[in-house]
């Protein structure tokens, strides 16, 4: 076993600077005395075998609650949370302004976006993994289509029509 306390006394020590110069410190005496170590030998042995770890992790996905926490799920069954999406709301939802596909602009009927974590302040949740369902009505798309069809078939005829009498008046000359 080491029984402490040690003496360390240092004498003459002074620092130098890149230069060679002092430093400014003041000189300090520094005596060591080894007399009070004592080590003793004995056979080595593990006393505790104890896991306070996990092994090493590979990422293998990523999920996201319901709060909008964003957790890093990895190969050794641990997860860590990396962030949280925000969710912004609008006084008046119907004044924001389409920008095409699924992007929206704030305006002045709109009110000023309000962010805040998903859930709170009267905010709504997020649903992770899910699949948002057509809004398109397939009937009505279908409908629409045949009737764009068959205006074209009948613009076509019209065409056709005007050529074959352009072709009859030429011919009468």
């Amino acid at each position: 076993p080491l029984t402490l306390p040690v003496d360390i006394d240092i004498t003459g020590w002074n620092p130098l600077n890149g230069s060679g110069l002092p430093t400014g410190a003041d000189p300090q005496d520094l005596t060591i005395s080894l007399s009070q170590f004592t080590q003793f030998g004995a056979e080595f042995a593990v006393s505790s075998a104890v896991q306070d770890g996990f092994t090493t992790g590979q990422l293998y996905g990523l999920e996201i609650d319901d709060s909008g926490v964003v957790f890093a799920r990895y190969t050794n069954g641990q997860a860590r949370a990396l962030g949280q999406v925000a969710i912004a709301g609008f006084s008046n939802p119907n004044g924001l302004q389409p920008l095409g596909d699924t992007s929206w602009a704030e305006t002045f009927s709109s009110g000023a976006a309000t962010l805040g974590a998903p859930g709170s302040s009267g905010l709504g949740v997020l649903q992770s993994g899910a699949l948002e369902g057509s809004n398109v009505d397939i009937t009505e798309q279908l409908v629409d289509m045949i009737i764009a069809q068959r205006n074209f078939q009948a613009n076509a005829q019209v065409i056709q029509t005007e050529d074959t009498i352009t072709q009859t008046i030429i011919n009468l000359r």
